[in-house]
């Protein structure tokens, strides 16, 4: 309204709780399931549909459905697939993306799936994850190839190093001797799609050369933490072949470079890293007669050189996704975005209090695979922080509305996000070795988003201690377990002596306190 009113830019600072009221959550998810698989556990079809409560608009809904249903599979193969999905619209606010949007939601359906086979059968549920893998040579449900498969790996690396099989022994044990704490242990594998649609599939740079040796580097890209220009500086620092010291980012604006892909979906250096170097071979290429000239000359006075001789140093870069690296789905008649896929494994073990339904990550073992890393560094710190963050989401992060749908769970004291005291005791991160991706720059891989998914494994973990404590109280089989898993939740899965004396919905004299969307 100020901005129509007086036609001018208008600068509006929102307190956290206003914030909170006015902007959207991730939306929730409801599934119904049928499955098909052999009594050795081996999967045969899939009849899955999936409801989301989007809210009041339906922007990007489309899209975050589609990111779901597309990598619903994770890292299994059905021979026989049926997807369905409906956006419902509600008077809550829209939904909106966040990190691992959709896959996030896509992965617990799908490791939910499997540990209902795996109890159904009474089969421990890591062979039934493992018998059920893709091949390499296999396709998914979407016709997209796994041209460099390296689950497998993962897969065993993430055993051995985690000493799963004997933590296991140890856990059962220690659940034998224990009535009232419960620990469990999960290992989650994940496969997850890096790409764009191809209509946005490209970037471009522009880089400076100055007389005095600096370079200047624009690019398209957004850093928001994760390191993309630190990972610029280190790929024209390799294609100039000059220190990182001499090179510099300038700040992202349209003025410099313009029409870029959006920074999203793990994609900022596998996009934007080609067009820089692009950019500076271009100039290297400009030097090289000055360069063969003065072999034992310094970069300086190489640009010095140039410049006398009034060459050119600034350069464009552009990058495009080759056309061949995309896989046309004939049932939906386009393409696919996914050009190749990011994997790992991941191995958490808790502790819950029965008593309480509060928890305690004790350790978690990941063995991811980032192709040959740019950064090892700012690969290991993203690994870590994703996890961390996908934690929350499937642990922590709880948000309820009043009946007439007013935000209960605002700011800090009420919503509740991951502190220091929710990192695992143990937090080991492991990058597979040996394992180039041609696909992308420096043949390494995105590690932006693939690790929030692994954070399921300490959510199957919960689902394992309760297990246990349900056993002690006569109760065996499958049993649902909605997520967040929060302690409230936890503590009425457990179902003792206590929880039998709270009604399903309450003594029926009170209107509901709260809706969790």
């Amino acid at each position: 309204m100020l901005i129509f009113r007086f036609n001018c830019s208008v600068r509006a600072v929102l307190e956290r709780h206003e914030d909170m009221i006015s902007t959207g959550q991730r939306p929730s998810y409801l599934t119904n399931y049928k499955v098909g698989f052999s009594k050795e556990g081996k999967l045969h079809a899939l009849d899955l549909e999936v409801y989301t409560n989007w809210g009041s608009s339906p922007i990007l809904s489309t899209d975050l459905m589609h990111a779901l249903m597309d990598n619903v599979d994770n890292v299994y193969k059905y021979p026989n697939f049926r997807g369905r999905a409906k956006i419902c619209k509600t008077n809550l606010p829209p939904g909106v993306p966040m990190r691992a949007a959709g896959t996030a939601s896509g992965m617990v359906i799908q490791e939910t799936i499997l540990s209902h086979v795996a109890v159904t059968l009474g089969i421990p549920e890591e062979k039934i994850r493992e018998l059920n893998f893709y091949k390499p040579t296999d396709v998914t449900h979407t016709y997209v190839s796994l041209k460099g498969w390296t689950l497998d790996r993962c897969w065993e690396i993430c055993l051995q190093r985690s000493d799963f099989f004997t933590r296991k022994l140890a856990v059962e044990d220690f659940n034998k001797k224990n009535r009232w704490k419960k620990r469990g242990l999960s290992i989650a594998p994940v496969k997850y799609p890096i790409g764009m649609t191809k209509s946005v599939a490209e970037s471009s740079a522009l880089v400076h050369i100055y007389t005095d040796g600096a370079v200047l580097i624009s690019h398209g890209g957004i850093e928001m933490g994760q390191g993309l220009f630190t990972k610029m500086l280190q790929i024209a620092s390799r294609t100039l072949r000059i220190p990182v010291e001499k090179i510099h980012c300038a700040e992202t604006s349209t003025n410099t470079v313009a029409n870029n892909a959006v920074t999203h979906g793990s994609i900022g250096t596998d996009y934007n890293g080609p067009a820089v170097k692009d950019a500076c071979e271009t100039l290297l290429h400009r030097l090289e007669p000055y360069m063969m000239e003065n072999p034992k000359g310094s970069w300086e006075n190489w640009i010095t050189a140039a410049h006398a001789d009034r060459v050119c140093l600034s350069a464009t870069g552009h990058y495009k996704v080759p056309d061949d690296y995309y896989t046309l789905n004939p049932g939906l008649g386009q393409l696919m975005a996914a050009t190749y896929f990011c994997f790992g494994a991941a191995v958490s073990e808790v502790e819950v209090d029965c008593l309480t339904g509060d928890h305690r990550l004790i350790r978690t073992d990941i063995v991811m695979d980032v192709g040959d890393s740019i950064n090892p560094a700012i690969d290991i710190g993203q690994i870590e922080g994703a996890f961390i963050q996908g934690y929350g989401m499937y642990v922590l992060e709880d948000y309820r509305y009043s009946p007439t749908g007013e935000l209960l769970t605002i700011g800090p004291g009420g919503y509740k996000v991951p502190l220091c005291n929710n990192v695992p005791s143990i937090f080991n991160v492991s990058l597979l070795h040996s394992a180039p991706n041609p696909r992308a720059i420096c043949s390494s891989k995105a590690v932006g988003e693939p690790p929030f998914l692994l954070a399921c494994s300490v959510l199957m973990a919960i689902k394992s201690a309760i297990s246990s404590a349900r056993a002690d109280e006569g109760l065996t089989g499958y049993f649902p377990m909605f997520i967040p898993a929060v302690p409230d939740r936890i503590r009425l899965a457990c179902q003792d002596k206590f929880t039998r004396k709270i009604s399903k919905h309450g003594n029926g004299r009170n209107q509901q306190a709260f809706i969790r969307p």
